[in-house]
């Protein structure tokens, strides 16, 4: 989905703020920050343990992380008691909130997963903990400090605060629950969405906006209603599946199927 998402960007003027209301693991806005494709860049998410993770890298923080990933010693055991702990601050919840996503089942973060006991090639708890690999991409990550914003908020309370910036653009990924899917429901801990409130939020942008969702009849209704224009897209999940989504946008000519 990034390549199309900067085909989209680099096919309109340069913007003044670049936003991801719904950012999770924020790859779109840290792309358009490398790649100096917006003078600003906004993030935000409601999940306190991602903007945890978030606020730790772009808050100055940063080295404090990469020093706890290096030295932590990784067993199930004590993985386990770190993740019992409650965490004193922002940055013990940024950390503990790292070793869930390398330790769990499919880096789920919401109720119901758990550490992974037998993991990729039976390498079980380490099977996704390579300790330097991800103080790497920390280090690099936080080079953008100067150039993002995060948030901790809902994210169409944000798109109706940003909505009146003339050179703005939003990438707005929600979580796919529309149509009964239970993949958000699965996967975030804040899965229960308003999409009508979305779109209607969404058709009040000045600027520009991209939307990606699973390609359903509800959406389908929701963005004809709007005068939203819809391209279906091939994409393929982590499991390498090929599956369906749609592109949303006010004019979608720009894209090539």
């Amino acid at each position: 989905m990034v390549p199309r998402v900067i085909q989209w960007i680099k096919s309109r003027p340069r913007m003044t703020e670049f936003v991801e209301p719904f950012a999770g693991g924020g790859i779109v806005s840290l792309t358009v920050a490398d790649q100096n494709l917006a003078d600003h860049v906004t993030i935000l998410e409601k999940d306190e343990q991602v903007v945890a993770v978030w606020k730790t890298i772009f808050e100055g923080e940063a080295e404090w992380l990469i020093n706890e990933i290096l030295n932590f010693e990784i067993t199930y055991e004590n993985v386990v008691e770190k993740l019992r702990e409650h965490p004193s601050s922002q940055r013990d919840l940024a950390f503990q909130t790292i070793l869930k996503n390398r330790t769990y089942h499919g880096g789920i973060l919401a109720p119901g997963s758990a550490p992974l006991k037998y993991g990729e090639n039976g390498r079980g708890i380490k099977s996704r903990w390579y300790p330097e690999t991800i103080a790497k991409r920390i280090r690099r990550i936080s080079a953008f400090s100067d150039k993002i914003t995060v948030s901790h908020g809902d994210g169409i309370e944000a798109i109706s605060h940003y909505s009146k910036f003339q050179n703005s653009a939003f990438f707005i990924d929600p979580p796919y629950s529309a149509g009964g899917k239970r993949a958000g429901r699965r996967l975030y801990t804040h899965f229960d969405l308003d999409h009508h409130r979305l779109f209607e939020a969404t058709n009040s942008v000045v600027g520009d906006f991209l939307m990606t969702y699973d390609d359903n009849e509800e959406i389908r209704e929701l963005a004809k209603k709007f005068g939203f224009d819809c391209n279906v897209i091939a994409m393929k999940n982590t499991h390498h599946a090929e599956m369906k989504e749609l592109l949303i946008g006010r004019d979608l000519s720009w894209c090539e199927i």
